[in-house]
């Protein structure tokens, strides 16, 4: 199967990024740059990079019943580090990611000496 690109919108920031098919959300939303992105385990088992997807398609690996309860994968509340795309997805952060994704970026040390 041919890896493809889409477009994965957080609709908290209003920031979008591409992500490859065969890339999870949460490597996708690694390219935006922003530092500090708490990733955790990367395998499913922390629940810290859990985020509700709005609209789209993705394909999960299994993910911790202690973070992402039967309900929550229904709600589509999944862990970013365990889904992959398989559409444009319209993502919410929520949990410990929030606070670091969803803040403005800094001001460039240089700019803000400036104003």
């Amino acid at each position: 199967m041919p890896t493809t690109q889409h477009e994965i919108s957080l609709v908290d920031t209003g920031e979008r990024y591409r992500c490859r098919s065969d890339q999870t959300v949460l490597a996708g939303m690694e390219t935006l740059g922003r530092r500090g992105i708490p990733v955790g385990c990367r395998q499913g088992g922390c629940g810290v990079c859990k985020v509700e997807v709005l609209s789209g398609q993705f394909t999960a690996r299994p993910m911790s019943q202690d973070h992402v309860s039967r309900e929550d994968a229904q709600a589509g509340r999944v862990l970013a580090c365990r889904i992959y795309p398989a559409s444009d997805l319209s993502v919410k952060v929520l949990g410990k990611m929030k606070k670091t994704v969803c803040a403005p970026p800094a001001i460039p040390r240089q700019a803000a000496e400036q104003t």
